[in-house]
């Protein structure tokens, strides 16, 4: 059945891919730490790593309503309440050898970050202090200012892409000194090949959900399709099943299908998910009509996929340090100059109103918002709503006072939708 295969094989990927780290946790295979902005995938595989992605494990563990137990075991350990939850949720998987509700993970034969966010260094520090592993820190040159970045094919973006390339060229080595295996520009080009089909599919899909009523919910769905656009990057599996996901969103727009219920009204979402209560946190827009049609989530947590970026297989190392420097860049302006992105997701998507949701969490992430909200609203005569909970922690997880502002909310959606009838009849 070609609608509804999308989640369902997404769901089977994820089951693979936590059997293979499980599998590889047995055999004592050492694994490559990742984050999702600035992944580097596509390198890595070369090298044979499993890849390891903490922050979808930390969030499986509140999807799953067990994140509490992880979170109060990092924090008797040591680790501060206030501290990122995907941080403790992790530390506890460690200290759990590994067990995580969906298998186990196989320890770190060295780590990847970038600076996209100023957690993932510190977090890096904390493997490095348990395994004695090495840390390997990306540091990608954000934009000047809002709408500053240098453009490809300038000075000034060339120097930085230089600047990158040479850190990709020191990562290699290392990782040819902790796989064993030689670097095979070959395999990186396959990889990147595959990467490349990732991600002109992930843009499509993003464009399609601009039909009405939309294709898919950027909140619920767009979260299964944003973990298999970082678990598989790179890989085969990942390029078919966004070649696919594309057949079934098109065949939607084309049919004006779309998501389960009756959409009364298109939203953009700002920030990360509610998971302690995921599917109760959907349901409370979805019970009004409430389709969220894009989400900055989407962006910034796509690893650079939302951009449709081709790299250039003729020249795999420039290319790569080109695609990684744009990617982390956007993912960076999708947090940090936000104004522009919403006004654009709003016009493109013909949006009714925006809810920022910010996180006790995530500084990273949260922080600005507020403001955000207010640069938003001299901009755009669009309505929002400001709501604050968390991605981990149920203890500050309110889904009656939740609902009690989600519910007004719609309320006042609909008083101004027929303030705006009255009038032009």
């Amino acid at each position: 059945m070609l609608v509804g295969r999308a989640n369902e094989n997404g769901a089977r990927l994820f089951r693979e891919w936590f059997q293979g780290l499980t599998a590889a946790a047995a055999e004592g295979r050492g694994a490559a730490y990742v984050f999702v902005m600035g992944s580097l995938c596509e390198l890595l595989r070369v090298f044979d790593f499993p890849i390891v992605f903490p922050e979808i494990n930390s969030l499986q563990t509140a999807v799953r309503r067990v994140a509490h137990e992880y979170l109060n075991e990092a924090e008797s350990y040591g680790f501060s309440p206030d501290i990122c939850g995907y941080v403790k949720a992790d530390v506890a998987v460690q200290l759990r050898g590994g067990a995580h509700p969906m298998g186990r993970i196989p320890k770190p034969a060295l780590a990847v970050a970038t600076n996209a966010c100023n957690t993932y260094v510190k977090w890096g520090e904390i493997w490095e202090r348990m395994y004695g592993i090495p840390v390997f820190t990306l540091d990608i040159p954000g934009s000047r200012a809002a709408g500053l970045s240098p453009a490809p094919g300038s000075d000034d973006f060339e120097l930085d892409r230089r600047y990158v390339e040479e850190q990709l060229r020191e990562l290699i080595a290392l990782c040819e000194r902790v796989s064993g295996k030689r670097f095979d520009i070959d395999r990186l080009r396959e990889h990147m090949g595959h990467a490349n089909t990732l991600s002109a599919g992930w843009q499509q899909v993003l464009q399609l959900n601009r039909s009405q009523p939309a294709v898919f919910n950027a909140l619920s769905d767009g979260t299964v399709f944003l973990g298999v656009a970082n678990g598989f990057r790179g890989t085969a599996e990942g390029a078919a099943y966004f070649t696919d996901l594309v057949e079934e969103m098109r065949h939607k727009a084309d049919h004006a299908i779309g998501t389960p219920i009756e959409e009364k009204w298109r939203l953009i979402f700002v920030g990360v998910p509610c998971y302690p209560i995921f599917r109760r946190f959907s349901e409370l827009f979805s019970d009004w009509g409430g389709v969220f049609v894009h989400s900055t989530y989407l962006r910034f947590a796509s690893g650079g996929a939302h951009l449709g970026f081709e790299y250039d297989l003729a020249r795999p190392i420039e290319s790569l340090a080109e695609g990684v420097l744009l990617g982390v860049r956007d993912a960076m302006d999708s947090m940090f100059f936000q104004t522009p992105l919403l006004v654009e997701m709003i016009d493109g998507h013909a949006a009714d109103g925006v809810v920022f949701h910010p996180i006790k969490s995530c500084r990273t992430v949260s922080t600005g918002l507020a403001d955000t909200r207010r640069a938003l609203m001299a901009v755009r005569d669009v309505p929002s709503l400001f709501i604050e909970s968390d991605l981990m922690d149920r203890r500050v997880v309110s889904e009656a006072q939740m609902k009690n502002r989600i519910d007004a909310f719609f309320e006042g959606l609909a008083a101004r939708r027929h303030q705006a009838a009255a009038a032009t009849a």
